[in-house]
């Protein structure tokens, strides 16, 4: 069943995203800390959503907003006759189900993975952003490169299931 592969995904994701959180906050007090030359631990708190956009609408409307799209995306997973697809959505999912609860017991999202190079520093971010980025990757892929194989490369004909 390849919803259940969705949920497990997702649970991961929610579960290792909270986990890292939470060492950070715990540690908070000895960031930043430099890992690699281009790589640092720091704590940044991101009251908007993706590079810090619409921090001024407020958590709560933000996070309304995110389950919505969650929802959206659970239900889809439950429906999707295919693991590969159902494994992308459950990260998406359970990336935005770690950022939902930041904003609700915190109201804003820790960020703290902190990549750079030449001075130049990429925005903060977390590893629920990570599966939401990889989710949402795994998805295009899925559409341009999978769906051929799964109609035969004409646009038509049945699904197999991946």
């Amino acid at each position: 069943m390849p919803a259940a592969w969705g949920l497990v995904a997702a649970v991961l994701v929610f579960a290792a995203d909270q986990a890292s959180k939470l060492w950070v906050l715990a540690a908070q007090s000895g960031l930043p800390v430099e890992i690699a030359p281009f790589f640092n631990i720091v704590l940044v708190w991101n009251r908007g959503v993706s590079f810090g956009m619409f921090g001024s609408v407020g958590p709560l409307v933000l996070a309304a907003l995110a389950g919505a799209v969650a929802l959206v995306l659970i239900v889809w997973m439950l429906r999707s006759p295919r693991r590969f697809e159902a494994l992308a959505l459950g990260a998406v999912a359970g990336g935005a189900a770690g950022n939902i609860l930041d904003r609700l017991l915190r109201g804003a999202v820790v960020d703290f993975l902190d990549f750079h190079i030449a001075g130049w520093h990429w925005y903060a971010f977390n590893l629920a952003d990570s599966a939401i980025t990889v989710g949402i990757a795994m998805l295009l892929f899925d559409a341009v490169f999978m769906g051929r194989r799964r109609t035969g490369g004409t646009g038509g004909g049945k699904e197999r299931s991946a």
